[in-house]
């Protein structure tokens, strides 16, 4: 497939007058194509097309069918069937009547092509450039930032179902692609025990008998590898990706003992279970935990705009592992917005985003005041009510901390703590600590004297002066603005179905978290150019009892 790009031409005369005598009112595609001749443009997808070969059809109607696809929720097939026989969409895609349309595989190829060049994020970048020469999106204003989860499209094993399947969809690729070579190897046993899905038999029930299949299953997990390495293996089967798999799932849950026999492993021995592989057709899928929510899959950040007098506009997701903490990704999110000029003054998120390291780079980096509440100190001392680390002076020049007592350290270190964080270590003497009579209010009995640990010092006072205005009553006022994006998640989830991924693999579900942002922009531009007003927060008719009273 080649690309012959061309110029986006007028929607034809008979679409036009048949789709306005069908939608006086229009509909919310069609309204777009009137607000946006051009929302997408062929130069846009350049790089993904060869310059030879047969013509491609034009990637911006692909581009925009799979954005309308996202915006109603239909699948490739759906779509395909709306773009043939809907008068609306053929008016926002500029076809004739007549026109036959395409295969719905030809979406399927088209995002492909975009998580093949590593551009899942261009379908809502390009779009916001659009808005951006529009007036209707600007930089340095108010975003938020807040996270969700996205079940994977495939769902976790347990362990014994791991390690089975693991085995099972190897030496079903393998059989796919060697046959001849699985046939002479696979021995009569492995017919019955991996014939078939493990779901679609029952597992042992005594404990005993399922640590047995599991060694059963163990062993003939290492003999399969074993056979790969002979040189009677052909080299297309060491090619099989499921193969690397089945030995990661192997050296996580087996061991060898002298003898060469296999050893269930005790969960002790595991790796945390949010590092582990959960299924064989989706390596990227690992499992999380978030206050009760427990899930395997994803994580999603989204980030939109907030300023009062404009629209809201969602300008960034990220799509993440599901265990990666949410700080993780604040750098990362400033560094794309830069990218796309849309870099906001202040941006509103809460405590999981921000760090004191975060508060002074986001500043100084890219100048956004980080918005959003930090976590106190949680320790034995402020447990006890005794003396916390506000409690000491810190004189930054002569690299000395003096406690309430009047007692100034003797030791000042610079170094790093567990995370690889810089941290400031300040050791009191043990004379003075040993004859005061706070002590035990200071430091544990065991111990002689008492030790600070702080930030250095840009840190320190950034995060002093994060816990300053969290007693702001004009900051917690301004800060009550980044609970609208819980809305937008809610809209998200129950509109456009973003917690559900349709796709395998982190990439893919990443493209299908972008088209939907894309869609969820698409919805709230045309209302908005529209003039209708956005939805106030929904109170019940019960709890709207309350404020009347």
């Amino acid at each position: 497939m080649s690309l012959r790009s061309g110029l986006i031409g007028e929607i034809p005369g008979e679409t036009a007058r048949v789709a306005r005598a069908a939608f006086p009112k229009g509909t919310l595609v069609t309204r777009l194509r009137d607000e946006f001749s051009v929302l997408y443009d062929d130069e846009d997808f350049r790089k993904f097309y060869p310059t030879r070969g047969q013509p491609a059809l034009p990637p911006w109607r692909l581009a925009l069918a799979t954005v309308f696809q996202f915006l109603e929720q239909l699948s490739d097939r759906q779509a395909a069937d709306a773009v043939r026989g809907r008068i609306d969409w053929k008016y926002a895609l500029g076809l004739e009547l007549t026109d036959p349309g395409f295969h719905f595989s030809v979406l399927t190829e088209f995002r492909a092509r975009l998580v093949a060049g590593g551009a899942e994020h261009l379908l809502l970048d390009a779009m916001l450039e659009r808005f951006k020469a529009r007036g209707l999106v600007k930089a340095r204003g108010k975003q938020r930032t807040d996270s969700t989860h996205v079940l994977a499209a495939v769902h976790d094993l347990h362990l014994l179902e791991l390690v089975a399947e693991t085995l099972r969809a190897t030496l079903d690729d393998l059989a796919t692609v060697v046959p001849d070579w699985v046939r002479a190897t696979a021995q009569p046993a492995w017919f019955e025990r991996y014939g078939r899905r493990v779901e679609d038999y029952r597992l042992p029930k005594s404990q005993e008998k399922r640590e047995a299949l599991a060694l059963e299953i163990g062993a003939d997990g290492f003999v399969l590898p074993e056979a790969l390495e002979g040189p009677d293996a052909p080299q297309a089967a060491r090619e099989v990706a499921m193969v690397q798999t089945l030995r990661d799932v192997w050296r996580v849950h087996y061991a060898r003992e002298d003898d060469g026999r296999p050893r269930w492993r005790a969960v002790a021995e595991l790796p945390p279970v949010g590092e582990r592989l959960q299924s064989p057709y989706d390596p990227e899928m690992h499992y999380s935990t978030k206050r009760q929510m427990e899930w395997s899959g994803y994580k999603v950040h989204v980030t939109e705009t907030c300023d009062e007098d404009a629209a809201h506009l969602v300008t960034h997701v990220k799509t993440c592992p599901a265990m990666q903490q949410d700080m993780t990704s604040t750098a990362d999110i400033h560094d794309r917005l830069a990218a796309k000029d849309l870099l906001p003054a202040e941006h509103f998120v809460d405590s999981a985003y921000v760090d004191a390291g975060l508060l002074v780079e986001s500043q100084r980096d890219h100048g956004v005041s980080l918005e959003g509440p930090v976590r106190g100190v949680a320790n034995q001392y402020a447990r006890a009510k005794g003396y916390e680390q506000r409690h000491f002076a810190i004189d930054w020049e002569r690299e000395r901390v003096t406690c309430l007592q009047g007692k100034a350290s003797v030791t000042w270190r610079v170094g790093r703590d567990e995370t690889s964080a810089p941290r400031i270590q300040a050791i009191f003497s043990r004379t003075d600590c040993g004859a005061c009579t706070d002590r035990p209010l200071c430091t544990p009995s065991k111990d002689a004297r008492r030790s600070v640990y702080f930030h250095p010092r840009p840190q320190y006072e950034a995060l002093n002066a994060a816990r300053a205005r969290m007693h702001d009553p004009a900051w917690k006022r301004r800060y009550h603005v980044r609970a609208g994006i819980e809305g937008t998640l809610s809209q998200g989830v129950r509109a456009f179905g973003m917690r559900r991924s349709r796709y395998v693999g982190l990439a893919k579900t990443g493209l299908q978290q972008v088209c939907t942002a894309a869609a969820m922009n698409v919805s709230r531009i045309v209302r908005w150019l529209g003039g209708v007003p956005r939805a106030k927060t929904r109170v019940t008719r019960f709890a709207a009892l309350a404020s009347a009273i």
